[in-house]
């Protein structure tokens, strides 16, 4: 391949040099800041051979390549441009400009909890495993592995252990990740996350029966009396309290003396962000997730079927303007609230659904270019990356975009009506069914059925009739 030539017709695709702004790649693709996307001719985009399909999301315009030939197509790409090489982070910043307040907000959750996410899913999965091991009735009759080979205990309880630390220091791991996003210190964030998950305090689990024994312990400060309790499993407190953390500790850094930094700014800090989450941030936003998480099992209450329907089929839609992460932190204030989640299976099984119709178009079509990219594309939205096959084929075609959203909703209708439960967020594709509750894997299994086999059908069939692929 003339790497050159290839990436000399991928900036005039998309408007000449002029038209980019920054550029960086990741494993397979480039990633640019245009000036305006608009004028991309993405028609002949599509037609060059290095490119094995594009798409839109975060106000960045992603460029499909492939492993070991992105690099090199990059490297002639910035020259040919005149721009120097950017990193990740740049990129961001670049574009970040152009958004709205809304889709600023959505993004920084998204900066927030996708870093986090993998400590997350390896725990969900290690949750799988030792379900796997304890769970009745999955190998034998109303009985687990662990009862009819109690040797096997010690070893699923140490597999729990390591799985739930994620989830018993989650306001640690959110306050590392939240105050790196904010500009501050992550080991400050760190440990106000740690601060309010102290064993010293009243567990956030236990509170509600406190409260109806009246035996919520307190601090007396020269007569005020603040509940002294943990917030563990909360999303809101740890969050609003980085970004509080972070505001002091710049403050701080502008006026003090570097010579007495060390002494001042962490202490300060630390001290004023603790007294104001315990006083204030704390209940507040304690009630305000709790008020969040209580309205949407509420609604599932009251017609799941009804919710299941919407979310699930609207959750491919939501991927499109970037609003999905806004309901990662829903999930995660479900879990550790409630110790499991009815969202996320349907996040898995719209995920699936994106990907059967990428493969019903790889199985239509004899355009090997299209054929490449609809087929590696299927496999990562089944292992949950759905952004190739959403932007590179489903929204190309539209049909099966429409196909993918119908048939997650009845898959989502069926498992909420069913009552289906994750533990935890797990791989959001085919292996999510380790995070499932053993009692719904059935259930789980047939909404699988529902989002491989309906939309593999239908769009197929759409496809061959319509003859545009």
């Amino acid at each position: 391949m003339d790497y050159r030539k290839e990436a000399e017709q991928i900036l005039e695709a998309l408007g000449g040099k002029e038209n980019v702004e920054a550029a960086t790649h990741c494993v397979t693709r480039l990633r640019l800041a245009l000036g305006d996307e608009g004028i991309v001719d993405q028609e002949r985009l599509d037609e060059l051979d290095a490119v094995k399909g594009s798409f839109s999301a975060n106000n960045q315009f992603q460029v499909v390549i492939g492993q070991g030939t992105v690099d090199k197509v990059y490297n002639e790409f910035i020259e040919l441009a005149g721009i120097g090489e950017a990193s990740k982070e740049e990129v961001k910043e670049q574009t970040e400009g152009k958004m709205n307040p809304l889709q600023r907000g959505v993004k920084t959750l998204a900066d927030i909890f996708i870093p986090i996410l993998p400590a997350i899913i390896t725990a969900g999965l290690l949750l799988g495993l030792n379900n796997l091991l304890t769970g009745p009735g999955i190998f034998f009759d109303e009985q687990s592995i662990i009862d009819v080979y109690p040797q096997w205990s010690g070893f699923a309880n140490m597999i729990i252990v390591i799985a739930n630390t994620a989830f018993v220091f989650l306001p640690a791991l959110i306050g590392w990740s939240a105050a790196k996003r904010f500009g501050g210190t992550p080991l400050l964030g760190m440990l106000i996350g740690l601060v309010l998950v102290n064993p010293a305090l009243l567990s956030a689990y236990g509170y509600g029966e406190a409260v109806k024994e009246g035996t919520v312990p307190v601090w007396d400060l020269f007569g005020f009396e603040v509940d002294k309790i943990g917030y563990q499993g909360q999303v809101l407190p740890v969050l609003v309290a980085a970004w509080v953390l972070t505001k002091i500790e710049l403050f701080l850094r502008k006026r003090i003396p570097e010579s007495i930094q060390l002494l001042i700014v962490a202490p300060v800090a630390l001290l004023v962000t603790g007294f104001l989450t315990f006083i204030f941030i704390g209940p507040v936003t304690f009630a305000i997730g709790n008020g969040i998480s209580d309205g949407f099992i509420a609604l599932f209450d009251v017609a799941a079927w009804a919710g299941g329907l919407l979310y699930g089929g609207l959750y491919g839609a939501l991927v499109i303007t970037g609003m999905h992460h806004t309901f990662l932190a829903v999930d995660i204030q479900l879990v550790g609230s409630t110790g499991s989640t009815f969202l996320w299976p349907m996040l898995a099984l719209s995920n699936i659904a994106q990907g059967s119709a990428a493969f019903a178009i790889f199985l239509a079509t004899k355009d090997e270019k299209l054929k490449g990219l609809s087929g590696s594309s299927g496999l990562s939205a089944w292992l949950g990356i759905t952004e190739p096959a959403l932007f590179g084929v489903n929204l190309r075609f539209k049909y099966p975009f429409v196909i993918s959203l119908i048939s997650s909703g009845i898959a989502g209708l069926y498992i909420a009506s069913r009552g289906v439960l994750a533990t935890s967020i797990g791989v959001g594709g085919v292996p999510g069914i380790f995070s499932i509750m053993n009692e719904y894997w059935i259930d789980f299994l047939i909404g699988m059925a529902i989002v491989i086999v309906l939309p593999l059908t239908a769009t197929y069939l759409y496809a061959k009739r319509k003859r545009d692929v």
